[in-house]
């Protein structure tokens, strides 16, 4: 008996996928960018103006505000609150004993470990210089409302925390570039 012909049914094939596009990186919409330029432009044209009038460079002013605030810091520790290479920050306050702006002491419990803090002189620096800057930012910032300012101030927190965090978590096991550890997540002020 001959048995009946029942065509095959073909599944069609899927079209196939266009080719990838190779990602293109618009840096001008690109948020770490976008907040490195700033902070780049607006460190320049502020420590530009704190040269002329006091002949500091931007790592020798970090480090006199840090020690304003937290004196009795090493070096490393220095290093550590600012994000700068410890290298800069070593030579920042090499600069600053020359010119006696910051005294250096022996902690009192390790005598292995240097302490800094502002001499009479670097403090008295320090009382103009902070003005100044704290004027820049005024004027920086005035272009802002009272909630604009607010929400920049939350935004910049959580970027600093939690997303640092989620950012760091994401490249556990990457290989990092040659950043201290303190560059990527410096301590809280």
């Amino acid at each position: 008996m001959k048995q009946a012909h029942t065509p095959q049914r073909t599944m069609k094939q899927p079209d196939a996928l266009p080719p990838a596009q190779p990602l293109t990186l618009q840096l001008e919409t690109f948020i770490p960018y976008q907040l490195s330029v700033l902070s780049n432009r607006v460190s320049q044209a502020i420590s530009a103006e704190y040269y002329r009038r006091f002949g500091l460079v931007m790592t020798e002013w970090r480090t006199m505000c840090v020690l304003g605030r937290f004196p009795g810091l090493s070096a490393s520790e220095v290093a550590e609150r600012t994000a700068m290479d410890k290298v800069a920050v070593s030579r920042a306050v090499a600069r600053l004993l020359e010119r006696e702006l910051v005294s250096r002491d022996i902690h009192g419990d390790d005598r292995r470990r240097s302490v800094l803090a502002l001499s009479a002189k670097g403090q008295a620096m320090h009382d103009q210089v902070a003005p100044l800057v704290l004027a820049c930012e005024q004027r920086l910032l005035s272009v802002l409302d009272e909630e604009e300012l607010a929400q920049l101030h939350t935004l910049i927190g959580r970027l600093g925390g939690e997303g640092m965090n989620r950012l760091l978590s994401g490249l556990q096991g990457m290989p990092m570039s040659p950043v201290s550890s303190a560059q990527v997540n410096p301590p809280p002020a």
